[in-house]
């Protein structure tokens, strides 16, 4: 027995038997002789404060989870339906409004009449860009949609050119469809108008906490307001439809808000291309569950391709009979954002009445837009940590937080997008123009890289699949030209300008990185050798105290060549220093810098150039050590109140050549240490 404890058997070392004892620890668990794994995602604190500000993280965002328990994390195809799908369903409650509002113009007989053909036209392109990402799912199950497809296929700028539009639409479908879920509040309670902003903030806040705890549990979370907006919305078409075939539909009143019936503007090519431009915002989120098919329980690309299916199926189901039963009941929108009814609780309202299910449905439809958001979630984290493995991000959004959810993505993107609604007044309207020009980047670069990958794999059907991909590349192309030269001006030319600058700075940070990485690389034919150069210490020290005495222990440990450096303004204290240094510190020089304007750093770094060129140029030059004491604060406060010297003395010295800081911390636990062992009270008395 070794302290107490069983020791384990060992391995014959020498021919001699070694026990070795396994010592307990509540941060390991062992596996094996010598090997042992961190039971703990994260370190735990030391301090108090520490320990309660863990346990609220734990309480918030959940306990950590390790690595390994990421599998756990992944989503079964109804989950994943909830989570991915959201976005592009929830779209079904504004992209009817966004074509009746360009149609209206030209009267109520051609905004009603023309209202569904467009609406089946975005259906089947729908239809087209669904079957090509389904085709990318099973092609690239490691994600990265667009980004990975173009990267690979055509060239590295055009991947990148896809990941800057993925990257705007991801912020912009959070925008909208924060903005979009308050329109369907104020369609039941005008009053929420006035509080529009307040109540993005807290459900982008929710949103973000619920993100952070992780995928399983934020599937949890989504999947009821979206199965529950999803029944209810089909239900509506199914009723309008009957309503329809039995002769009982008829047109609503007027409302006092909506726009004039009359026509203001000719029907013409360009104004059917504008609806369908306007209506066009029904396929974002599409690409959503193609980036994110290693979130799936597997067989991931299976599964992935499988719901992206089901998500087109219901999204052409829904926008298309909320279009058939708004043109059957004359419906048209409101003039402007101030409270006046969506055109989604126009047609609600005219298949369930005042009855429950109205409100029960706007709710629903709040919801299922504000967690649409949560696709956004999903998707903008993931690829930024994709670029940020490739070099394109900076490094922090690839690292996995406590909850294995890519916190520094989530964060940044629940910023810009409040941001957003604040420079837009949660107006979505103003902010739809910027929305789906990056989509439709994305669509075109997505399928032509796609031809490119049958061209060059010919897989089984390679041929037909080209065929597909390239027809719907050309169809989104011409798309993307209408989409933009037709919005242009209300917002779209800020995409365009956009999207360069955030190319620019990913191809920047990728130098940067490259530099860094060819400055710090070393010759295969290295050998690391033991230095030869010469080592010194010098302790900036504020007087003699504890936390002073640890750093001329560490400094000993380091060179024999020690010597502190005391700076001071007044010559009477720096005399009572050097009594006190020289009685109470043998054999350790001080050095006194009079500095009469009250400057620290300076007069250290004159003190090193001092050092540096006394040093005989013959030899090499020395390594310098700095050791920096700091005494370690047990509470918030106390960080506030100590070590602001230690700190700027570090930011300065890190960089200067030849010189290594080294922090000495000192923690009032170790107070006994400088402390005379108590004398017998025999020896005492005598």
């Amino acid at each position: 027995m070794i302290g107490g404890r069983r020791p384990l058997p060992g391995r014959k070392l020498a021919d001699r038997r070694v026990r070795v004892e396994r010592p307990h620890s509540p941060y390991f668990r062992y596996t094996g002789p010598g090997q042992m794994v961190a039971k703990q995602a994260a370190s735990l604190p030391l301090t108090p404060a520490g320990r309660l500000v863990f346990r609220a993280r734990s309480l918030i965002f959940g306990r950590p989870l390790a690595s390994e328990e990421e599998i756990g994390e992944r989503l079964a195809k109804k989950k994943a339906l909830a989570i991915f799908s959201s976005d592009a369903i929830s779209s079904s409650a504004y992209a009817t409004e966004e074509i009746l509002r360009v149609l209206i113009v030209a009267g109520a007989a051609g905004a009603l009449a023309y209202s569904i053909g467009v609406s089946i036209a975005i259906a089947l392109l729908l239809t087209i860009v669904s079957f090509s990402y389904r085709q990318v799912c099973r092609a690239y199950p490691n994600g990265g949609g667009a980004y990975i497809v173009a990267r690979q296929n055509l060239a590295p700028i055009f991947g990148l050119i896809a990941a800057a539009a993925l990257l705007i639409d991801y912020v912009m479908t959070v925008a909208v469809s924060t903005a979009s879920a308050i329109q369907q509040i104020q369609s039941i309670l005008p009053a929420a108008f006035d509080y529009r902003i307040e109540i993005a903030f807290v459900s982008i806040s929710l949103i973000t906490i619920g993100n952070l705890r992780g995928l399983r549990e934020s599937g949890n979370i989504f999947a009821v307001p979206t199965y529950l907006f999803v029944g209810l919305a089909l239900l509506i078409v199914i009723g309008g439809v009957f309503r329809i075939v039995s002769g009982t539909a008829h047109a609503l009143p007027s409302q006092p808000d909506a726009v004039p019936l009359g026509a203001t503007e000719q029907l013409s090519i360009f104004l059917l291309l504008k609806a369908f431009a306007g209506g066009s915002v029904a396929l974002t989120g599409v690409e959503a569950i193609a980036n994110g098919v290693p979130a799936f329980k597997k067989p991931e690309a299976k599964n992935a391709a499988n719901t992206m299916i089901t998500m087109a199926f219901l999204l052409g189901i829904i926008f298309i009979g909320i279009t058939i039963v708004a043109h059957a009941f004359a419906i048209v929108p409101s003039v402007d954002n101030s409270g006046g009814p969506t055109v989604v609780a126009l047609v609600a309202g005219t298949v369930f009445g005042a009855s429950p299910l109205f409100y029960l449905f706007q709710i629903a439809t709040a919801l299922i837009l504000f967690l649409a958001a949560n696709t956004s979630f999903n998707a903008f984290p993931r690829l930024a940590a994709i670029l940020a493995e490739d070099g394109y991000m900076p490094r922090q959004f690839s690292f996995r937080g406590d909850r294995l959810a890519y916190s520094w993505g989530i964060v940044l993107l629940a910023g810009i997008a409040f941001g957003l609604l604040v420079l837009f007044n949660g107006d979505t309207h103003a902010l739809i123009p910027l929305y789906s020009v990056g989509v439709f980047v994305c669509f075109t670069l997505s399928q032509s890289g796609m031809v490119k990958h049958w061209f060059t794999t010919r897989e089984p059907g390679w041929w037909w699949r080209a065929i597909v991909n390239a027809f719907g590349g050309v169809l989104t192309f011409v798309v993307l030209i209408i989409v933009t030269s037709v919005k242009f001006q209300n917002g779209a030319y800020l995409v365009i300008i956009l999207i360069p600058l955030l190319v620019a700075m990913m191809l920047f940070i990728q130098h940067q990185y490259g530099a860094s990485q060819r400055q710090l690389a070393i010759r295969p034919d290295y050998v690391a050798k033991p230095p030869h150069r010469e080592e010194r210490v010098v302790i900036p020290i504020p007087g003699l105290t504890r936390a002073v005495v640890q750093a001329v222990n560490v400094g000993r440990s380091i060179s024999d060549d020690v010597r502190a450096v005391y700076i001071s303004e007044d010559p009477d204290a720096a005399l009572e220093v050097r009594k006190q240094w020289e009685r109470q510190v043998p054999g350790v020089p001080l050095v006194v810098v009079e500095s009469p304007y009250r400057a620290l750093v300076g007069p250290l770094l004159a003190y090193l150039d001092v050092l540096d060129r006394a040093w005989p140029p013959d030899k090499p030059e020395p390594i310098t050590f700095v050791v920096v004491p700091e005494y370690v604060a047990r509470h918030w406060w106390e960080r506030i109140l100590y070590n602001q010297s230690s700190k700027r003395l570090r930011a300065v010295l890190v960089g200067r050549p030849h010189t290594v800081v080294v922090s000495a911390p000192y923690r009032r636990e170790e107070e006994n240490r400088f402390d005379p062992p108590p004398v017998p009270e025999s020896t005492s008395q005598s």
